[in-house]
């Protein structure tokens, strides 16, 4: 029997840094993973984007393919987004899907693909009445948007390399 297909999808936050780690804690949990990252979070890894291939046996997503260009990822089971930004998760909400980090999710669970958000953002920046309007919107679309312990956190204070990478993989249902 085949791996379930996962796409770790993370935008611009601290923990976007780790991915590695969150790629293992998903192939470690039985996934065949896939990354797609926000255009930030691919600068960030740029340096070692080869790296995240050969960990992940895949190519890297950041951009959307042009017509007739294969993304050259199998068709996923699931998804998750995190670590998920106040700015994605308005766009998101808002219907903005000018990135493919944004429009993979958001046009996946409208097929009938779970996919799970996990913000990581502080008090600050949550404290804006879109962000928590954009939080309810994707919920009412069958997102299941999961804030780990501790999240929001006080501005500063977040501690990307503790994001919960395993409890957040349970948070999938498929």
């Amino acid at each position: 029997m085949m791996q379930p297909v996962l796409y770790l999808i993370a935008c611009a936050a601290g923990p976007a840094q780790h991915l590695d780690d969150g790629v293992r804690a998903a192939q470690a949990a039985g996934w065949d993973t896939c990354l797609i990252l926000s255009p930030t979070a691919a600068t960030w890894w740029e340096p070692r984007e080869a790296d995240l291939e050969a960990l992940t046996g895949h190519p890297v997503r950041h951009r959307y393919t042009l017509p007739g260009e294969s993304g050259g990822l199998p068709k996923a089971d699931a998804m998750l987004v995190a670590p998920l930004t106040t700015t994605s998760a308005c766009k998101w909400a808002a219907g903005i899907t000018d990135t493919a980090a944004l429009g993979i999710p958001a046009e996946a669970v409208h097929l009938g693909v779970p996919v799970v958000a996990a913000p990581f953002w502080s008090t600050a920046l949550g404290a804006q009445p879109a962000v928590g309007r954009a939080v309810v919107t994707l919920r009412e679309q069958a997102v299941r948007v999961v804030f780990a312990p501790g999240e929001p956190h006080r501005p500063k204070q977040g501690d990307a390399a503790a994001f919960p990478w395993e409890r957040l993989l349970g948070a999938i249902r498929l």
